[in-house]
């Protein structure tokens, strides 16, 4: 049985490849994402942002750059096709069927 705090990780990981996906570059900062989270209801320190950002490009979903102190996060193609489905990323929730 998935414990809250794991469900709530795999949910915010889940968020931020639904907003990757939704931009035209498929790119977004930390700060961005980490806004995108709150409106959500996952109000989180900015470590955990990156913690996640990161999880993500150990999964292979997003390639991170670093500018300045800022981590810009890009969806990668396995990211995407757990968005849409074709593919599914352990540490991920599942997109729901009428996202």
């Amino acid at each position: 049985m998935m414990d809250y705090q794991e469900h709530t990780d795999k949910d915010v990981r889940l968020t931020i490849l639904k907003a990757l996906a939704s931009e035209n570059d498929k790119r977004l900062n930390e700060t961005i994402i980490t806004h995108i989270l709150k409106n959500f209801g996952h109000t989180r320190s900015r470590e955990y942002v990156r913690t996640q950002i990161r999880k993500l490009a150990d999964l292979g979903a997003v390639g991170v750059t670093e500018v300045g102190s800022v981590l810009v996060a890009q969806l990668k193609q396995p990211g995407l096709d757990h968005v849409e489905r074709r593919t599914f990323l352990e540490g991920v929730l599942q997109p729901s069927l009428d996202s």
